[in-house]
């Protein structure tokens, strides 16, 4: 009996360790820990001391810097003392300016990463097909650069300003050029205001709706804001458009430029002296209600309504840009110079306003995007670094740093429908990251201060970032 219950007792501590053994997980192995790193979460604004395990370009797993895992990682980066968030999104630049200038256009791929942008919303432009080019051979691994999310060409009216651009001035050519447009698989729909009549122009999101595309864009002063919103619009593009829909005498100013008393340029002190809060709030509370997002687009209009009184000739990033692109900038650097000084000082006045509404807009809750508009024809706004001069124009007007940051990759990502796969740093999500020496929530200028830079499973030192910048020089 006693050996009974002793060969029991040996027979129940090798099942258990057995089950013990057979319980415990063998050690996944991943590429990469960023180990110790100040986490900034956007949407909460906390910062956590964490490990993030990458595998495949993914995270695999956040974990408290330092604490036992079921992960072992090929390569181990110590971001000690460093802050990491998304990597920024640049969501309104342009790729353009006809084939002369395709190499150039490549070329500021490099100074978006080097810049921390993991990714870009290409506005429009003529250059769809070495877009979609690019645009795979990065998502391929096989091109460095951000991921690009394109509108491929505009869609304007009859003799549109853009090259490239669709034109529509009937139901059968809305048709036909969403059509097209579907059937370059593009990622949104970007409608422009130089030629399109507003009838067409309603028609055109109405029908891009319903085909479950999103749209986004300017906006003719021949229809209301509110028309715009109730077709359907996704996003717009500027503020010109939003003061339109903030001012009392909209109605009568629509009317006017429908009758070609006034052009667009003259409506604009009108509508701004007209600015009512609470025909403003009324449009805001609009705006957020029907989730229409608004791309501020600051810097550049901070940058061409002094271009009659900055001298851009030591630019730093004049040696990224090359002849071409330089060639483009003279068309809006003659127009500031040749101004009048009562225009100058209208487009200075209404640089100061946008500054103040876009922090109404952000007040109110509507949705922002960081959005840089760089890119060939609009003068000294760089593609890479001009993002960042966003986001510190952002805050100068009032915006607290953490929700300008949200304004780039969060609000982008909700934006196009990505937020499941990117826009914030979670298990599962593209690992797009951007380590910093200095916390941004402290100062937004720290945005600058990159230490190294993650695309998906392609990691850049600071030293290869110096590097991008070095191999983009144009001579």
């Amino acid at each position: 009996m006693r050996n009974s219950i002793k060969i029991s007792t040996y027979t129940l501590l090798a099942l258990l360790l057995l089950t013990g053994c057979q319980n415990k997980k063998a050690k996944q192995l991943v590429d990469m820990v960023i180990a110790n790193a100040s986490v900034i979460h956007l949407e909460t604004g906390k910062i956590e001391i964490q490990d993030i395990y990458i595998n495949g370009g993914r995270i695999s797993a956040l974990a408290t810097a330092g604490s036992e895992t079921n992960y072992n990682a090929e390569t181990t980066v110590d971001a000690s003392g460093k802050y990491v968030l998304p990597g920024f999104w640049d969501n309104h630049t342009h790729l353009r300016g006809g084939d002369s200038l395709i190499a150039n256009n490549k070329n500021f791929l490099n100074l978006f990463i080097a810049n921390g942008i993991t990714t870009i919303r290409d506005a429009g432009g003529d250059l769809t097909s070495s877009v979609m080019e690019w645009k795979q051979e990065i998502a391929d691994g096989n091109l460095v650069g951000p991921t690009i999310f394109t509108s491929g060409p505009k869609i304007d009216g009859p003799g549109a300003t853009w090259a490239g651009s669709l034109e529509v001035e009937n139901e059968h050519d809305i048709t036909a050029a969403l059509d097209s447009l579907e059937k370059l698989n593009v990622d949104f729909v970007k409608l422009y205001d130089s030629r399109i009549s507003g009838e067409d122009y309603l028609q055109t999101i109405k029908e891009a709706e319903a085909r479950k595309l999103i749209t986004s864009g300017h906006m003719p002063f021949t229809v209301t804001l509110d028309e715009t919103v109730d077709a359907g619009i996704d996003a717009i593009e500027h503020l010109y458009y939003i003061m339109k829909g903030c001012a009392s005498n909209e109605v009568k100013i629509t009317q006017k430029l429908k009758n070609k008393e006034i052009g667009f340029w003259q409506a604009m002190p009108a509508l701004m002296d007209n600015y009512a809060d609470s025909t403003a709030q009324n449009t805001f509370q609009k705006l957020k209600e029907q989730n229409v997002f608004v791309v501020p687009t600051l810097h550049i209009g901070k940058t061409l309504s002094y271009l009659d009184e900055v001298d851009h000739s030591n630019d730093v990033y004049l040696k990224y840009m090359g002849e071409g692109i330089i060639k483009t900038y003279k068309g809006r650097i003659d127009r500031a110079l040749n101004a009048t000084e009562k225009t100058r000082t209208d487009r200075k006045e209404l640089d100061t306003f946008f500054g103040q509404l876009s922090k109404s807009l952000n007040d109110a809750g509507v949705s922002l995007l960081a959005g840089s508009d760089s890119g060939a024809y609009n003068s000294y706004t760089y593609p890479g670094v001009s993002l960042h001069e966003e986001l510190k124009v952002m805050v100068e007007n009032g915006i607290p740093p953490l929700e300008a940051l949200r304004t780039s990759a969060p609000n982008g990502s909700k934006f196009l429908g990505k937020s499941a796969n990117s826009g914030s740093i979670a298990e599962g999500k593209v690992a797009d990251l951007v380590l910093l020496d200095a916390n941004p929530l402290e100062a937004i200028e720290n945005t600058k201060k990159i230490h190294a830079v993650l695309k998906g499973n392609m990691l850049f030192t600071k030293d290869q970032l110096t590097a991008l910048l070095n191999t983009s020089e144009i001579n």
